[in-house]
């Protein structure tokens, strides 16, 4: 079974930086497109930016010029560096492995980002 775990959520300022981390194992890496989504209290889980394999990304318009998404293809690992954090920004972050060609895809346990003063 594919086993997806973040890390590195906590508490930070507004302004403020962190950097999530997402471990993949037990999975073919570079079949699976990897993203991160969001889900704040009492809303929807939105998609907050993608990889694919070979890097290319997309941003929700929301990150844009904020967060940055990367992947190491050899150690399977996502990252997502989140550079002058919004309290809106304060969400359960999850890690996302999305097979394209037959639309199958996994999540992590999440990890919980708070952007307060």
């Amino acid at each position: 079974q594919v086993q997806l775990v973040e890390s590195g959520g906590g508490l930070v300022q507004p302004g403020g930086s962190l950097r999530l981390s997402c471990a993949a194992s037990r999975i073919t890496f570079n079949i699976y497109t990897m993203g991160w989504y969001r889900q704040a209290p009492g809303k929807e889980r939105e998609k907050v930016a993608n990889i694919t394999f070979g890097g290319t990304a997309k941003y929700a318009d929301f990150v844009k010029g904020r967060f940055t998404i990367s992947r190491d293809n050899a150690k399977k690992m996502v990252y997502l560096q989140m550079n002058n954090v919004k309290p809106e920004d304060t969400a359960v972050y999850y890690c996302n492995a999305y097979w394209t060609t037959i639309a199958r895809d996994y999540w992590g346990q999440g990890t919980q980002v708070t952007v307060s003063s």
